[in-house]
């Protein structure tokens, strides 16, 4: 029984490190859609947001609290904000930071 279990758990950790490979690999921004946005939010600065105790990261789920900004650029459902002066691409649906702008 013992040996079916670390089976089953390095099964499923195999199958997570997988999971987050592909994860890498998406592609939120077409590169000539990258440059076109990294110029919007350069142009249209906003005032930069503290999140205290918040580690800012892809994935970082951003609280009710910080207003999300449209992008007027075709094609880009994202939003953006700025955090700790970083700009940030954010999916309105689930609040997740989904690019830090550099």
């Amino acid at each position: 029984m013992k040996k079916y279990l670390v089976s089953a758990a390095a099964g499923l950790a195999l199958a997570a490190g997988i999971g987050a490979s592909f994860a890498e690999d998406v592609v939120i921004l077409k590169p000539e859609q990258q440059t076109v946005v990294r110029e919007y939010v350069h142009k249209h600065k906003l005032a930069s947001v503290s999140l205290l105790g918040v580690e800012l990261n892809v994935g970082t789920a951003l609280p009710d609290t910080v207003e999300l900004h449209a992008i007027d650029v075709p094609d880009v459902k994202y939003k953006y904000t700025v955090v700790g002066d970083h700009a940030v691409l954010v999916d309105p649906g689930t609040r997740k930071v989904v690019e830090i702008i550099e």
